[in-house]
């Protein structure tokens, strides 16, 4: 049989010192028939040049800087494989995992597959095996930090990681890939709910090992996007007898959220992703009507997806986490049922 035709899609911004490595692993991929293309979104260091000199890549760089969510889209449109893989600049993908990420997404019933994103200082343990998705939004990366022995399982997972998944190129065009004004983070959890609400399942496949050159950052840029994005993606995506029921819940989250920005010394961006929201209450609006319509599962059939606990290990819990967990807990339990009516 011939192998499957894939098109990895890798971005590349700032100084990039794994690019090189990263690009040459995914050209040694066994199994597929592919073709890489990296998108240059501001790359400052030497390795864009070395990249551009390997067989089989393309290199595209936009007039500026298209954040992750646009970039894909600009890589996306260049694509010709009939899979489309997004691979980051610093994860080194094992010469099978596409492979068999490939495999796992061309089942029926499947929407996308990820693969298992391991720490690379040490590949015995997982950076994540999907991302957790909290009823208010809040998503973080699972298992982080556990040993893989522990995720040995293919199992189903409530959100994708950015990291290394696979999705077809048909179903990618339908939906037209990511939004652009995400620019930056929440885009995999958005992509992940509009597959489940499809009716389609996301599958982790943990033979498929990808090293992931993992660094947790936090900075002014990041915390204003992910948290104005993780509204977004609620705003649009969540039914509106999801919001209701969930209010309360959601405003308490609001002002747990701003009382942590404003202690963390980024208020400023917490309000600035309000500011936004209020700006493109327009564009909100029409995403939403995009979203509602395109939709066949409703949230409370979703509901099973979703956590009420929020236990991110890469980060450190701020105070009064255990106290926000269980108001949370107990909203939940309040609200499931009455979700699952509906």
């Amino acid at each position: 049989m011939r192998p499957p035709r894939v098109t990895a899609v890798m971005l590349a911004y700032g100084a990039e010192p794994w690019l090189v490595d990263a690009a040459r692993a995914v050209l040694a991929s066994t199994g597929v028939d592919l073709e890489l293309v990296v998108v240059d979104n501001g790359c400052t260091g030497d390795g864009i040049d070395v990249v551009k000199g390997l067989p089989g890549v393309q290199v595209i760089r936009p007039e500026a800087n298209t954040g992750y969510s646009g970039g894909c889209n600009v890589g996306a449109a260049e694509a010709t494989g009939d899979w489309l893989a997004f691979v980051n600049s610093d994860a080194i993908v094992t010469p099978d995992a596409l492979a068999k990420v490939v495999a796992v997404a061309a089942e029926p019933g499947v929407g996308a597959a990820m693969a298992s994103i391991r720490l690379a200082h040490d590949p015995d343990l997982i950076n994540t095996s999907g991302n957790p998705l909290h009823f208010t939004g809040l998503s973080w990366a699972g298992g982080n930090g556990e040993p893989a022995t522990a995720h040995a399982r293919r199992t189903v997972v409530p959100s994708l990681s950015g990291c290394c998944f696979v999705i077809s190129r048909h179903r990618w065009a339908e939906l037209d890939g990511f939004p652009d004004e995400y620019f930056a983070y929440h885009e995999d959890t958005e992509l992940s709910l509009r597959l489940w609400q499809r009716g389609l399942r996301l599958e982790y496949v943990p033979d498929a090992v990808v090293l992931h050159h993992y660094e947790f950052s936090r900075n002014d840029l990041k915390l204003y996007l992910v948290e104005r994005n993780r509204l977004l993606t609620l705003l649009t995506a969540y039914q509106g007898r999801t919001l209701a029921l969930l209010a309360p819940m959601l405003l308490l989250t609001e002002a747990a959220m701003l009382a942590a920005a404003l202690a963390g010394g980024w208020g400023r961006q917490k309000t600035r992703g309000w500011a936004w929201l209020w700006r493109h209450r327009g564009w909100i609006r029409a995403r939403r009507r995009r979203l509602q319509a395109e939709r066949t599962i409703g949230d409370g059939t979703l509901a099973d997806l979703m956590t009420a606990r929020v236990a991110p290990s890469n980060v450190a819990a701020p105070p009064g986490m255990g106290v926000f967990n269980a108001v949370a807990a107990a909203w939940w339990a309040l609200a499931r049922p009455l979700l699952a009516r509906h």
